[in-house]
């Protein structure tokens, strides 16, 4: 994601295309590790493509993740009430009002 972002804003600021030692120079300006040979990597997979396809792409594989990751949290909570697994207990609940001032010293 970071060299998404390091492109991007390099494109933003008047370079439309990047090269790799651009990519390593502004992300070690805002002291983020570069691995040598990740800023090459992703320039050659995104050579010749529409950077707003690119992230229209990307979007879609991260909400497709997303519902996945959700439905294994739901299997898992089946499996461990099925199983018997799952830990049943009480609630514990305060009764006291815990108060919050933000303009107090």
């Amino acid at each position: 994601m970071r060299y998404i972002a390091a492109y991007h804003l390099l494109q933003l600021g008047g370079n439309s295309s990047p090269s790799a030692s651009k990519i390593k120079q502004l992300l070690s300006v805002v002291s983020i590790e570069v691995e040598d040979d990740r800023p090459e990597k992703f320039l050659s997979g995104v050579q010749g493509k529409d950077l707003q396809e690119l992230i229209a792409e990307v979007s879609t594989k991260l909400s497709w993740v997303a519902s996945e990751a959700g439905g294994a949290g739901a299997a898992f909570a089946a499996s461990s009430s099925i199983n018997g697994t799952q830990e049943e207990g009480e609630v514990e609940v305060f009764d006291e009002e815990i108060p919050i001032c933000l303009f107090d010293g």
